[in-house]
């Protein structure tokens, strides 16, 4: 036994050693004058650094917050069409014994995944945010292959205005989307905390992507409008309802067929965001909270029978601070989220189970070039209907930024509790930490 936990540890950093060197040895040999940056960096010709801590995207400077919050409409129109494409290769400690419960292509460098947006500017007043994403391994055909599949990803498409003088700085608008939090400009919202590398998860498990975060029980692909103001600089506030995506809002569940989309009750489903956010010298600091109700149908139910209809409430609280002064990019996230789901009568008469997320994570980019992270996670609940979702862990990373839209990076994410427990979680020997995870992505845009 000892030996082969031995072997395995050598052969996993042999791995990784040679992996890496190839990738940044292609990276290295790269036509740079080739690469151009995305849609919105065209159309206010800022640098990344202006939008993005570090260049780190996804994550936003106040610079990139004020350019989400007034629609995407400063600068000229100019083409409005960009590209994202993820290339990685993923190797878990100790591979599970069962196919079903294996990363496809574990050990396999693939792509990932890509996606296309179209997003910018339409008038002075409007503009949007468009994705759709390809997922390579979206379909199991049942013989160990997969195909591909193209899906509505996030849209958020907005009215905006704002009105400065010397007494007041104001910005409102209203936001037409489909991922509750996805129009909020801090990067501890659900939508946006979560948006690390993470290819396809039918291509790779337990890496940092899959890993728990805070998030509202009714996921996304679903139609909302919400409404939204900034007051001098200091405090956001946001309340808006959502309801299935149908009818005319059918484009935001586009490539979902019927039995795997979200079904919402009637429009009753509001969502809120109140944050407190204050900037001194290179400092900002944001403090907040949000939350969302959801009555949602049990999956693949008849929505006519009020017997299928649960609920989620969720209530979350959330800070983060940032440091950017040139060379130095310091951003600190820190979210909660509480989730109480009631059940439907048909999935267990009067039974509700609790969860609780909480995440941290620091980062650091020095020059836009060179960077760090380091996340927390755990995850904890009751288990009326469910299993015990207790999951604990680590991810460590560190990330090279060669151009301003293409970053390098290898994370290795550990568990410390697994499925509420730290061995034996399966009850057939299996530990946590033999799905500690390496990840190595090379995540670029044009």
């Amino acid at each position: 036994m000892t030996t082969l936990v031995h072997r395995t540890k050598i052969n996993l950093s042999r791995w990784v050693a040679l992996a890496f060197a190839a990738l940044l040895l292609g990276i290295g040999l790269l036509p740079k004058h080739a690469l151009a940056v995305p849609a919105f960096a065209r159309q206010t010709g800022q640098n990344c650094v202006a939008c993005h801590a570090g260049g780190q995207f996804p994550e936003l400077t106040p610079y990139g917050r004020m350019f989400k919050m007034t629609g995407y409409t400063i600068g000229e129109r100019t083409m409005p069409v960009s590209v994202m494409g993820l290339v990685s290769a993923s190797r878990i400690a100790n591979e599970p014994p069962n196919p079903g419960s294996t990363p496809t292509k574990n050990g396999t460098p693939i792509f990932a995944t890509g996606s296309l947006f179209l997003a910018g500017k339409i008038t002075d007043n409007i503009g949007g945010f468009l994705q759709v994403t390809y997922d390579p391994y979206a379909v199991d055909n049942g013989d160990g292959s997969y195909s591909g599949h193209s899906n509505a990803d996030n849209i958020d498409l907005r009215f905006a205005n704002r009105i400065v003088d010397p007494q007041r700085d104001w910005v409102y608008g209203l936001s037409l989307n489909n991922n509750p939090s996805i129009s909020d400009p801090w990067n501890t919202a659900p939508a946006w905390m979560q948006y690390v590398p993470v290819p396809s998860p039918a291509s790779s498990a337990y890496i940092d992507g899959t890993t728990p975060f805070p998030g509202f029980g009714s996921g996304g692909n679903i139609a909302g409008l919400s409404a939204y103001m900034f007051w001098n600089q200091t405090l956001y506030a946001e309340l808006g309802t959502y309801r299935t995506a149908s009818q005319a809002a059918s484009f935001m569940s586009a490539g979902i067929d019927d039995a795997g989309k979200t079904k919402l009750d009637g429009s009753n489903n509001p969502y809120w965001r109140l944050a407190v956010s204050h900037e001194w010298g290179p400092n900002n600091i944001m403090l907040g909270t949000t939350g969302m109700t959801a009555h949602v149908f049990d999956v693949g139910t008849d929505t006519g029978d009020a017997a299928n209809l649960g609920s989620f409430h969720n209530a979350g609280i959330d800070m983060q601070y940032q440091y950017l002064l040139d060379p130095h990019s310091v951003t600190v996230q820190v979210a909660h989220m509480h989730q109480e789901q009631n059940y439907s009568d048909n999935a267990g008469i009067g039974l509700s189970d609790t969860i609780n997320v909480s995440r941290a994570k620091v980062s650091y980019v020095y020059k836009a070039k060179y960077g760090g992270s380091l996340a927390a996670f755990n995850m904890s609940g009751t288990t009326n209907v469910q299993t015990d979702p207790g999951t604990t862990g680590m991810t460590y990373e560190a990330f090279y930024i060669p151009l301003q839209n293409l970053r390098v990076g290898l994370q290795y994410t550990t568990y410390g509790k697994y499925q509420g427990a730290t061995s034996n979680y399966d009850g057939n020997g299996r530990n946590a930490s033999d799905n500690n995870s390496l990840f190595l992505y090379a995540w670029f845009a044009y």
